[in-house]
């Protein structure tokens, strides 16, 4: 490594455009791995000290404090070495990255491929400036096309990167007076953190946890029993269900930890030559460029809690973003996290560049034989587990008839509210160069879509279907899910709307209307 700094290349990879990772890299290795061991050391300690395995406590002190040390230093050497062995350019044509340690791996994206640049750093790479980079195409997760991996380049050389990557020789956008800041996070928002799924999630996570590290160490017995000694003299239902609120508690404190890593410092602006940015986290940051030519469309996401407080979060339907699970990339197309309803339609009109919202327009209803599936599908989810428990009531003993019964009188209203609110969920329109598709209850979704990025149409009709006379319908894109669909429409006006949303695309398969008879 040459003294112009870390990311200097040497004289012969210069001329040829080579670079190299910053050579800081071992000694982010190195910390990390001192992390890793600071976590394992103590638990290991109780256990060896636990079961004797080794002498008395000097001994064990001695173990750890070599293995720790070995741990160290053989981590920062395999970065080392790892630096040494992996080089990086970005041609006119090509970028192309040599790495490995036994065995060279080279890969290379073609430049007009490259679709996303995205910068991401935990505290340790912001501590030292430096970030990692992600190079990739934007097509789905699992297609086989590479994706580049720089880790770690100093912050300089990211944005450079990005930059020139994302670069399309300054075309021409529309609508450039839009460019700029598009929103920025409003530190109330957090209230709505804890009304999605996240939050018990986290409780039941967490509970989880406790006794699978307890069994771990042999103390699960001792944990459930300092538990039935804390609820000594109540009730089971009482002790359950100060556990449930215990739990949902610690979910609700997880989910406020979790919405603050993630959000803190949101910033969604557009930048010149039609590229979306969005700036986030607090710890750990991260930067997520989308290029608005692969956008088709945005998605307001209303999970139930949120929704009924009145709140959604917008979602890019974009090319390549949102349809893999890969957790690097699973919330890449989040734009903004859930705000209030207005300010969310507000970010999607901007971000469409539209006056307005197309997703405040109203939509098609659905007809009654939608609104009956869902009662039918509601109320069949309810009635056969309550009829099993009855009939074991009968076969064993009358106390699972009295819970049967109550649970009847919870869960048979609830059902009938859920699927009159998933009926009331549908519906689909059109406006101008867009359209609409809304669905859900527990996750209601109103997709607003680009018609020109509807490249089919996928028509099914069951025969429950068939009887009630609708059908559904999927606008397949090559964008988000890859298809959105309008669920139980009428048959007639459903075809009708799919053949005007993109006209030429469906009318070679529909039956033209019988022509009148010739007058004699």
């Amino acid at each position: 490594m040459s003294a112009a700094g870390p990311e200097a290349p040497d004289a012969a990879e210069a001329d040829e455009g080579w670079r190299r990772l910053d050579g800081r890299a071992p000694l982010v290795a190195g910390a990390v791995m001192t992390s890793v061991a600071a976590g394992v050391c103590p638990p290991v300690a109780l256990l060896l000290l636990d079961t004797r395995w080794v002498g008395g406590p000097a001994t064990t002190l001695a173990l750890l404090l070599t293995g720790a040390v070995l741990l160290i230093l053989g981590g920062a050497a395999a970065e080392a070495l790892r630096l040494r062995r992996t080089r990086y350019r970005a041609g006119p044509g090509v970028v192309e990255l040599h790495s490995g340690i036994l065995l060279v791996n080279r890969r290379s994206l073609a430049r007009e491929r490259i679709r996303t640049v995205d910068l991401s750093a935990h505290p340790l790479l912001r501590l030292l400036g430096l970030v990692k980079v992600r190079i990739g195409t934007g097509e789905r997760a699992g297609s086989g096309t590479p994706t580049l991996e720089l880790n770690p380049v100093s912050r300089a050389e990211g944005e450079r990167l990005r930059r020139e990557l994302l670069g399309r020789g300054g075309a021409a956008v529309p609508g450039a007076d839009h460019e700029g800041p598009l929103a920025a996070l409003d530190p109330r928002w957090i209230r709505y953190a804890p009304l999605s799924f996240v939050a018990p999630t986290l409780g039941f996570a967490a509970a989880g946890a406790v006794m699978q590290v307890s069994d771990w160490f042999g103390q699960q017995g001792e944990v459930i029993e300092r538990v039935g000694d804390l609820f000594r003299g109540t009730s089971v239902l009482t002790m359950v269900l100060v556990l449930l609120l215990a739990a949902l508690l610690a979910g609700v404190v997880g989910s406020l930890g979790l919405w603050v890593e993630m959000w803190w410092h949101h910033r969604l602006e557009r930048e010149p030559g039609g590229t979306l940015r969005v700036r986030r986290g607090l710890f750990t940051t991260r930067s997520i460029s989308l290029e608005e030519n692969r956008l088709r469309g945005v998605e307001l996401v209303e999970p139930l809690g949120v929704r009924l407080a009145g709140a959604a979060r917008v979602d890019a339907v974009a090319v390549g973003v949102g349809g893999g699970s890969d957790d690097e990339t699973a919330d890449l197309h989040v734009l903004l996290p859930a705000a209030p309803r207005a300010v969310a339609e507000a970010v999607a009109a901007r971000v469409l560049r539209e006056p307005a919202a197309p997703t405040a327009l109203p939509l098609t209803a659905h007809p009654r034989a939608a609104r009956d599936r869902r009662l039918r599908w509601a109320l069949s989810a309810v009635l056969v587990p309550l009829a099993a428990l009855a009939a074991l009531g009968l076969w064993l003993t009358p106390v699972l008839l009295w819970t049967a019964g109550a649970l009847a009188l919870v869960a048979l209203p609830l059902a009938v509210l859920l699927a009159l609110d998933a009926y009331r969920s549908l519906g689909h329109g059109a406006d101008g160069a867009f359209l609409l598709v809304r669905s859900g209850t527990f996750r209601r979704s109103t997709v607003v879509l680009r018609r020109d990025g509807v490249i089919g149409w996928v028509i099914r009709q069951s025969v429950f279907q068939r009887r009630a006379g609708v059908l559904t319908l999927t606008a397949t894109t090559a964008a988000g899910a890859g298809g959105y669909a309008v669920r139980d429409a009428d048959a007639g006006e459903g075809l009708a709307f799919a053949a005007d949303a993109v006209p030429g695309l469906l009318a070679p398969f529909l039956e033209p209307p019988p022509r009148p008879a010739p007058r004699a």
